[in-house]
């Protein structure tokens, strides 16, 4: 019999498999106390959460486990050539000028938010924002703009960029799903005053009926049950894309180092363009925009992105297994960072809108796909009517593409912020 803690993949698997069976079956109960509990604990928190316990319980070994290189180097730039690939450029587009403007205000804000939060912060608290090396708050702060630009993978494609200690990590995730959720209470809220909020906007809401009749009508034509000549297909996307994004991601990395002295020393900031694994996560997402320029884009219809979320939950469940839940609340002034970050986003896109006279829609659903990404910002473009979800989709998957890149210019900007 096996003894504690367990160290074989073959039974840790089993075990994250178990963990997220467990709160997606419970997170689907319409009623009763998971109902209840969900609305107050977001699923995805729990998804980090229990694998966290296995390994702070000292049930598994996460240090013998070699799950986390797997999900990162094989799942996740899987998951971002299958949620990348049903992007339609030009629906974006056809979407308006003011969709696309309160999108891109969301992300500014979210890249100015990050490292002017920093500065604020400082002013009260310079402790909150020191650290040194891979303590460094900022880098910890990176993971946060990757999940808010992006998405879960952009969020880990930081963490594995700019190497913050994991061992503080679950810190970092604490006041991204606090933080985001609260913000998206409030997304929430609005929506059920949008009248009001349209009327004080001055906005002009007719173009949003025209785009349900539309989204409505690319939603049926796409959708079908999956068959096996499907699944193939879609694994010979995602790992075919995977092999290329190691290859040419190890070529450029390499590249950039031999010929690069400002790259090649590491006490620069533009140090972190030699990582391997941050090309192979833009060659994997360039791969996946060229797929959308073909009919493999339809794959969609077959549950293409539905596959890439699944990816991304084993990623997250791995990552879960790293933290440390005693040291989650080491530094609770992190969460002010948090606030005063999301209010400068949410400030900004209040302005522009009023501005350019957007509807709250385009504000709201631009925002969560920021924000909450493919987790919720379908979830609030729903709420105005069920035939917008794939606009929220859309959106979300739009912010996959530019999350590496927005993540990693803040990134650069609060390291400058919290050196300044």
């Amino acid at each position: 019999m096996n003894q504690l803690p367990l160290t074989e993949d073959t039974v840790i698997i089993g075990l994250l498999a178990l963990c997220l069976g467990f709160v997606f079956y419970t997170s689907s109960k319409s009623t009763g106390f998971w109902s209840k509990f969900y609305k107050i604990v977001p699923g995805v928190l729990m998804c980090y959460l229990l694998p966290a316990v296995l390994t702070s319980s000292g049930l598994v070994s996460e240090a013998d486990s070699n799950l986390y290189y797997i999900a990162s180097r094989y799942l996740l730039p899987a998951a971002l050539i299958l949620m990348t690939l049903s992007i339609d450029l030009k629906a974006i587009a056809n979407l308006g000028s003011k969709a696309l403007i309160m999108f891109f205000t969301g992300t500014v804000g979210i890249i100015i938010g990050g490292p002017l939060a920093i500065l604020i912060v400082s002013i009260f608290s310079p402790e909150t924002v020191g650290g040194a090396g891979f303590d460094a708050v900022w880098r910890g702060l990176t993971t946060i703009a990757g999940s808010w630009i992006g998405g879960s993978a952009n969020q880990a494609a930081m963490l594995e960029i700019f190497q913050y200690n994991q061992d503080k990590y679950g810190g970092m995730v604490l006041i991204d799903i606090v933080v985001a959720n609260v913000w998206m209470a409030v997304v929430l809220f609005g929506i059920g005053k949008s009248k009001k909020i349209d009327t004080w906007l001055q906005a002009d809401t007719s173009s949003i009926e025209v785009l349900k009749e539309k989204v409505k009508a690319h939603t049926e034509k796409i959708t079908r049950v999956p068959t096996l000549h499907d699944f193939i297909m879609l694994f010979f996307f995602a790992f075919f894309g995977v092999g290329l994004s190691h290859f040419f991601g190890n070529s450029i990395a390499q590249f950039l180092e031999d010929n690069f002295e400002i790259i090649r020393n590491k006490e620069k900031i533009l140090s972190s363009l030699s990582s391997t694994f941050l090309w192979m996560v833009v060659v994997a997402t360039a791969f996946g925009i060229l797929l959308s320029f073909t009919k493999a884009k339809n794959y969609e219809g077959a549950g293409a992105s539905k596959i890439g979320r699944l990816f991304v939950y084993i990623l997250v469940a791995t990552i879960g297994m790293k933290m440390d839940i005693g040291k989650v609340l080491e530094n609770p002034g992190l969460i002010a960072i948090g606030f005063v970050w999301i209010t400068i986003h949410a400030l900004l896109l209040i302005v522009v809108a009023k501005l350019i006279k957007a509807p709250y829609f385009f504000l709201a659903v631009g925002s969560q796909a920021n924000v909450g990404g493919a987790a919720s910002a379908p979830i609030v473009a729903a709420e105005f009517h069920p035939s917008l979800t794939s606009v929220g989709i859309l959106l979300a998957v739009f912010g996959y593409v530019v999350g590496t890149v927005g993540a990693y210019l803040c990134a650069i900007l609060m390291e400058v912020a919290a050196t300044f």
